[in-house]
């Protein structure tokens, strides 16, 4: 099975103008919508304005009740004051101006002292007048009369809120008796609670508007800061899916998201290498496939070829074993031609059978090769007193000029049949002058073997394919002499096994084919 690999690319489509392409601008607008600077943003900005109309809220509905509950304790600790002092006698003395104008300063607290019969113990103000008005209001004045609420009533003392109908305003009244018998009034204005509550939330409303804009410019900063390595990151894993491998993150520190980074960094080079030897593993999968698409398709050729070589001969040697069968001819002499055919396709399909034996085993490896050291030289000349007859019956003149040794290392067997298929070749396809030469090109390592016959050269779309077994250039030529086109495969074969090359030059008169024979002995 083949493994693709398919990366989608963006397609650009051409909108034509006045045409809103609501997808995209949905989409942008989505981004914005639920981008983290902006819910960031708004959830800090939430929290702030949340927590400031949460003060605003506390500061409206309990501050000015607090206010009045710690008045209501600042007199209620005075009055202890003043009656331990008159308890002891000393309220009227030096020692206690001091914490007498503590108390009065600390709760800004008005306090008058009078005695039975009117005189002035203690008072906090210079104006005194007010202070006996309201207090012979308390003292002699009905309930009825009076606008009070009662807040606290004891044997000593009684606290209430008033209103002075003269000055419409509130206040905190605490009046009773001393335990030296001495009458005491307290006063505290609550309408300055009511203002420092004012004051306090008109403050509150100025710190958190303040609060809000700085907020936001903070927020919008951090935000940004925070999402700018995430957006690089959405950037990387984006190009990652459309298998760019090439951007990295950037660490800046050792927070998270740098953590997260560099976890990315190793899976892009993790999917990297994968997807690399994915594709080595395809490309070799690919070329296993076409391997065995070829190795079917020599089958198929080969099985061709071998029927169509096998053909004639059989129906050679069926037809001519009839013939003498049926008797068509009873003298000696035609009987003699028939079994001379007969035997003559028997022994072409022989050797036929021989070589495909033989190139077999040199293609699957089954051949064992046997180097030594031989002389070349030698084993040319006894090719060539063997290819005698052959010669001269084609009168065919040849030229090997070297007497001299040339020690090589090879097969020794496998290099005669070399040299006696390149000169079975050239016995067959000389022409025009009839002319074989066969000669050496010595190199520094090895030796070029060369054999040319003259004649028409070989086609150069049919070089790189006279090679491949079963193939022939001249096919009518080829069966004259009974030719298999198995000799040069066999040739390419033998070389392929010494790891040496072979190959062939056109001339203008004539082909030359060549093989090289390693002559050193390390």
């Amino acid at each position: 099975m083949k493994i693709m690999y398919r990366v989608d690319k963006k397609k650009f489509i051409k909108i034509p103008s006045g045409v809103q392409v609501r997808g995209h601008s949905m989409k942008k607008n989505k981004q914005v919508k639920h981008s983290l600077t902006v819910q960031f943003t708004k959830t800090i900005l939430g929290l702030i304005a949340g927590t400031v109309l949460l003060c605003w809220f506390l500061n409206t509905t309990f501050l000015e009740g607090y206010y009045t509950y710690n008045k209501q304790q600042a007199m209620l600790e005075g009055f202890t004051t003043i009656d331990q002092k008159s308890e002891e006698g000393n309220l009227d003395s030096a020692s206690f101006d001091v914490g007498f104008e503590q108390i009065c300063a600390n709760g800004n607290i008005s306090i008058l002292v009078i005695s039975a019969d009117g005189s002035i113990v203690r008072a906090s103000v210079n104006d005194t007048n007010a202070l006996k008005r309201q207090f012979m209001d308390v003292l002699f004045s009905n309930d009825q009369d009076r606008s009070a609420e009662v807040l606290k009533e004891t044997s000593k003392y009684v606290l209430e809120k008033q209103v002075d109908s003269r000055m419409n305003e509130e206040y905190l009244v605490l009046w009773g008796t001393l335990s030296d018998g001495n009458l005491i009034l307290m006063r505290t204005a609550l309408e300055s609670i009511r203002e420092s509550a004012g004051i306090s939330n008109r403050f509150l409303a100025y710190i958190g508007i303040f609060a809000i804009i700085l907020g936001t410019v903070i927020s919008i900063f951090t935000s940004k800061k925070i999402a700018r390595p995430i957006l690089e990151l959405t950037d990387i894993s984006r190009r990652m899916t459309n298998l760019d491998f090439n951007v990295k993150y950037k660490s800046r520190g050792e927070n998270e998201i740098d953590q997260l980074g560099e976890h990315i960094n190793q899976m892009s080079e993790t999917l990297e290498q994968t997807i690399s030897e994915l594709k080595s593993a395809n490309n070799e999968l690919q070329i296993d496939i076409e391997k065995k698409t070829q190795i079917d398709e020599m089958r198929k050729e080969f099985l061709s070829n071998v029927s169509h070589e096998l053909k004639t001969p059989l129906a050679l040697i069926q037809g001519y074993a009839e013939g003498l069968q049926e008797c068509i001819n009873d003298d000696e002499e035609s009987r003699n031609f028939y079994c001379e055919v007969i035997m003559d396709e028997a022994d072409k399909m022989n050797q036929m059978v021989k070589k495909l034996l033989t190139l077999n085993q040199l293609e699957f490896g089954n051949d064992v090769v046997s180097m030594e050291r031989f002389d070349l030289t030698e084993l040319i000349h006894g090719v060539i007193q063997s290819s005698s007859i052959l010669l001269k019956q084609n009168e065919i003149s040849l030229t090997f000029n070297t007497d001299m040794p040339m020690y090589v290392w090879a097969d020794e067997f496998k290099v005669e049949e070399v040299i006696t298929n390149y000169l079975s070749n050239a016995i067959h396809h000389a022409g025009n002058e009839k002319h074989i030469d066969i000669k050496y090109t010595q190199m520094e390592d090895y030796v070029r073997v060369s054999v040319f016959n003259t004649g028409k050269p070989i086609p150069e779309e049919d070089i790189d394919n006279i090679w491949i077994k079963f193939y022939k250039v001249d096919k009518a030529r080829t069966r004259e002499y009974g030719g298999s086109g198995i000799g040069l495969s066999i040739v390419k074969a033998i070389m392929d096994s010494f790891h040496r090359e072979c190959g062939v030059i056109n001339h203008t008169d004539g082909v030359e084919f060549w093989f090289e024979l390693d002559t050193k002995n390390n």
